[in-house]
């Protein structure tokens, strides 16, 4: 994804809301193929979960209780991706480490958590943040934590929201 070079740190940083058009990326993923948001589009509900850092406690926490939902998930029609600025070889090896089995993205520039308004540049990583995204690909609901240390939101208050679809 590029963003033009004119735009402004606070052109950035504006978050999509609830009933718009969530903004389109293709990432590298540890499912070994890009995966681009659109290409859901018609047939599958989206889960994205930004985090800040593999192998810290807090996500290694909550990416591990995204994956065993994942059955769930599937049977709400809904892909579940993680994504921050790892690397892809960081993000194998701490999914090795930790069981997970939601593909990772890595957003190493932060160019996604930006478009999503979710990135803290002074520290260089995404905050903690979860958007559902519809088969429309409108973003249905959006949950941003205060801090990207807390994590409030669990898979099964996700999982209702998808529910109400």
């Amino acid at each position: 994804m590029t963003l033009p070079d004119s735009a402004s740190h606070s052109e950035l940083q504006v978050a999509p809301q609830v009933g718009d058009l969530a903004p389109d990326f293709t990432l590298p993923s540890t499912s070994g193929d890009s995966v681009t948001l659109s290409s859901y589009r018609s047939h599958k509900n989206v889960v994205l979960v930004f985090y800040p850092l593999d192998f810290s406690p807090v996500c290694s926490m909550q990416l591990p209780e995204y994956s065993g939902r994942q059955d769930d998930f599937a049977e709400a029609d809904t892909v579940v991706l993680g994504l921050n600025r790892d690397s892809l070889h960081t993000h194998k090896a701490w999914a090795a480490e930790y069981g997970i089995e939601v593909p990772l993205l890595a957003d190493m520039k932060l160019e996604v958590a930006r478009s999503y308004g979710v990135a803290i540049e002074d520290r260089a990583i995404s905050g903690r943040a979860v958007f559902l995204i519809d088969k429309e690909g409108k973003i249905r609901f959006r949950f941003v934590e205060e801090k990207a240390g807390d994590y409030t939101l669990r898979p099964e208050q996700v999982l209702e929201k998808i529910k109400a679809l």
